[in-house]
């Protein structure tokens, strides 16, 4: 039996909020001058002068940013402020720094950041090799949506289970360009996402205790206590895959200045940094939690997608659409002869079923073991009318199921 790569595709990313009107500056009255700062700091312009109480001139990170500067206002105490805020926004918006950008979606929609930083070898002018900086952005979804997991459940293992929800929690995520292949910034709005960055932060930081822990007593127990911080397979995964082919990396998480720091979080702590050295400790503490994740008991509601049996009698196979009782889109069940019929009889007249089982955490939890007291739910009518529909449309291979044929 395999497990579902961590890699499967999920569903396509919105927009983040910002995205369509971000080159379209705020409006001056919508901006605190502060934060505007902060900002500017945060993503490496310099503060050069100004009059002091009254404004700060900020020139942009890089060779030729002394040509280029900004007036921010320091407080709205002044009758300019206004103005020299509208003209702030405004260069930044003409701006071809890919930092002004930055600045710009921070400004429209609070954000939390997370950086991740890779020490891969570079190519001709900081050039990339393209899987280098594919493998920077999957690793990185792959981190997100570990974090998004654990905004659901605690769990050391997640197979199947949460994903359709955490997949929905990055669709207002925006990732920014990756910078020579090495560099990655995603946005996290504070209004959707803050519990998503809160949880990652907390987990990165407890997997980093837990491997300097293992490495000093050569004990795993401390990944046990870090499942409660967030830390998983899924996360020990991404780190892996992060690190992998590189001398090392490191993940930070910045707080949206307009919101502020988080409860349980502290401002301005180093980005957390992980080796190649730490790969097998991660390695280890990835088929520890596989191990250990137990088989749930569950009462699954569900209808009849697929059914499958070698002879017109005996037991068989079936697939189930969980309704209800499982944060799982699918199961696969095994029936006895009369629950194969119940399961069949039901689907027929457009009826859900219900049963008991455990959800085996082998196969990723797509597994229902021990199934029985198949039974049919009563569903209103429009729900009836629309599961007949999906019936006749595959009428086909249904008839091939019943009969005794192998759908496959």
């Amino acid at each position: 039996m395999t497990h579902r790569p961590l890699e499967e595709p999920l569903r396509p990313v919105r927009p983040h909020p910002a995205e369509a009107s971000w080159h379209r500056p705020p409006e001056p009255d919508e901006v605190d001058p502060a934060v505007l700062s902060a900002l500017l700091h945060r993503h490496g312009w310099e503060r050069r002068g100004g009059a002091a109480g009254r404004y700060g001139r900020w020139t942009p990170p890089g060779p030729g940013g002394s040509g280029t500067s900004l007036l921010v206002p320091e407080s709205r105490a002044f009758p300019d402020s206004d103005d020299l805020l509208g003209e702030a926004l405004v260069a930044l918006t003409r701006s071809g720094t890919p930092s002004a950008r930055e600045v710009l979606v921070g400004l429209a929609v609070p954000s939390d950041e997370i950086r991740w930083w890779r020490d891969a070898p570079s190519g001709p002018a900081d050039s990339a090799p393209w899987v280098v900086e594919e493998q920077l952005r999957a690793s990185a979804r792959r981190m997100l949506l570990a974090g998004a997991l654990a905004t659901r459940a605690r769990a050391g293992y997640y197979g199947a289970r949460h994903r359709r929800a955490a997949a929905a929690l990055l669709e207002s995520v925006l990732v920014g360009s990756a910078a020579g292949g090495g560099r990655l910034t995603a946005f996290v709005p504070v209004g959707t996402g803050r519990t998503l960055a809160v949880r990652l932060h907390q987990a990165l930081y407890a997997a980093r205790e837990a491997i300097d822990y293992q490495r000093a007593t050569g004990g795993m127990d401390a990944f046990d206590g870090a499942v409660e911080a967030g830390v998983s397979r899924e996360l020990t995964d991404a780190l892996i895959a992060l690190v992998r082919g590189t001398e090392g990396a490191r993940i930070a998480v910045e707080w949206a200045p307009a919101a502020g720091v988080p409860e349980d979080c502290v401002a301005g702590v180093e980005p957390v940094e992980f080796s190649p050295g730490d790969l097998p400790v991660l390695r280890e503490a990835g088929a520890r939690y596989l191990r250990a994740e137990p088989s749930v008991p569950v009462r699954i509601t569900g209808t009849v997608v697929r059914m499958r049996r070698s002879g017109p009698r005996g037991e068989g196979s079936v697939r189930l659409r969980v309704i209800a009782g499982a944060e799982v889109p699918h199961l696969r069940i095994t029936l006895d002869e009369e629950d194969y019929r119940i399961a069949g009889h039901a689907h027929l007249v457009g009826l859900p079923v219900r049963l008991h089982g455990r959800l085996e955490s082998q196969g990723g939890f797509r597994r229902l073991t021990g199934a029985s007291g198949v039974a049919p739910v009563q569903v209103e009518e429009a729900e009836r009318d629309r599961l007949m529909k999906s019936l006749q449309e595959n009428l086909d291979w249904f008839e091939e199921a019943c009969s005794g044929e192998d759908d496959d």
